[in-house]
């Protein structure tokens, strides 16, 4: 990344003046940092692995490039840890990404409210507003609390449908790819994918505000339900539902678990930037691997690893972006940890945690090696551990440190040049 020069020395007086080291990382102060004075991102592609910890990054590097390789997620110049707190010490998505996405802590549930429930603008509405394009990509229902935070405003997270009719109404996004069809169908109005599948009998339509596939189509989106739909796809307004909720069924390893997305999230991350890149302003694309999250709820290692190879495929798709447009910055970060993920060597076979809820799984191989390693867990649910971030290209400097997830909003808002709603 260059950076002019009165804006590089800016950036260095203000980082010297408020720099700390702790445990190895260089922490400049988030708040007084993010002043600095820095030209302006056009694109930002934000990358979201769901409850994915430090560790479960290393899990998925050992898994996939060996002891000494590099995930595309974490070659990259800068990095830093996050704090994920909501209003109470352990996040949930919701609140975790509404930090994200419009700068506040927030009660847990809570999309685009701050904790009394008034309705706290987003980055991508400002995005919005300034005429860039904007777009959310998952593997979880579309509606679903990360990519929910981004654009639209409810007081609870299940509120999926009135989520859904705010995308299109209000937010008015660009690119919406993911699962979830059944919060845009009305009960007993099935889409392309069937009520009640044998995998899951309780999928079905149950949507609230009428038919919104209709409505958006009205509205000029193409809706796509297949890869070759989606390949064939013409620029413009785009909307791809790809399963009833999840493009996943997790469980717990050997109970029907399963990921195998109609869609790749790496294939549905390049096409959402070939068709937000058709704005010469720019654009924000968040996009999430929600299975990262899910599996770790189940303690399912090994499909929280491959939900973690798959992410990183996506993440190498947007580095090709920015290595041709280096007016882009791309963010790998998480909401919040899940699971209480350890690594552990296979000798260790005495469980140390005792007879409580932890418990291991394994061994895998660690790739390139005839070594392996086992994976513990603590709870099935959400920790307080900081979650890495890791960022390359335009400004993607100010990302380094250890800082508030509140602070990756101001981060943003500044980078891009947007209005601030503080």
């Amino acid at each position: 990344m260059k950076l002019a020069k009165s804006t590089m020395k800016k950036t260095a007086v203000v980082a010297a003046a408020t720099v700390m080291v702790v445990t190895g990382f260089v922490i400049p102060k988030a708040s007084e940092y993010v002043q600095a004075d820095t030209p302006k991102t056009k694109n930002v592609i934000l990358f979201v692995g769901d409850g994915m910890g430090t560790a479960q990054r290393n899990a998925i590097r050992l898994a996939t490039v060996g002891l000494t390789g590099k995930l595309a997620m974490d070659d990259m110049p800068y990095s830093g840890l996050i704090h994920t707190s909501s209003t109470v010490p352990v996040t949930d998505s919701a609140a975790a990404a509404t930090a994200y996405a419009s700068g506040v802590k927030t009660y847990n549930g809570a999309i685009g409210m701050d904790e009394h429930k008034q309705s706290v603008k987003a980055i991508m509405e400002y995005a919005k507003d300034a005429g860039l394009s904007t777009g959310v990509v998952t593997t979880s229902q579309v509606t679903d609390a990360t990519g929910a935070a981004f654009g639209s405003h409810v007081e609870n997270r299940s509120a999926q449908s009135d989520i859904a009719e705010q995308y299109l109404n209000d937010s008015k996004l660009d690119v919406i790819l993911g699962g979830g069809e059944d919060y845009w169908f009305p009960a007993g109005e099935q889409g392309a994918f069937p009520d009640e599948p044998a995998e899951d009998p309780s999928e079905k339509s149950k949507g609230t505000k009428g038919n919104l596939v209709e409505k958006a189509k009205q509205l000029g989106y193409s809706y796509v339900t297949s890869k070759s739909e989606l390949e064939q796809a013409t620029s413009g307004k785009l909307l791809g539902l790809f399963a009833n909720e999840e493009m996943f069924q997790q469980n717990e390893e050997g109970k029907g678990a399963l990921y195998n997305p109609v869609v790749p999230l790496a294939d549905m991350t390049k096409k959402a930037i070939d068709t937000l890149a058709n704005n010469d302003k720019g654009f924000f694309l968040m996009v999430e691997e929600e299975a990262t999250d899910e599996m770790a709820h189940h303690n399912n290692a090994e499909l929280t690893i491959k939900a973690g190879q798959e992410l990183d495929k996506a993440v190498q798709v947007a580095k090709d972006f920015a290595k041709q447009n280096p007016d882009t910055l791309v963010l790998v970060l998480a909401d919040h940890e899940t699971g209480g993920f350890s690594i552990e060597p296979v000798e260790d076979t005495e469980d140390e945690s005792g007879d409580g809820i932890s418990k291991e799984d394994g061994p895998f191989a660690i790739k390139g090696s005839a070594q392996q390693f086992m994976v513990d867990w603590t709870t099935s649910g959400h920790t307080a551990v900081d979650v890495p971030v890791t960022a390359m290209g335009k400004n993607s400097v100010l990302f380094s440190g250890m800082f508030e997830n509140t602070e990756v909003y101001n981060k943003l808002m500044l980078v891009m040049g947007l209005g601030n709603n503080k």
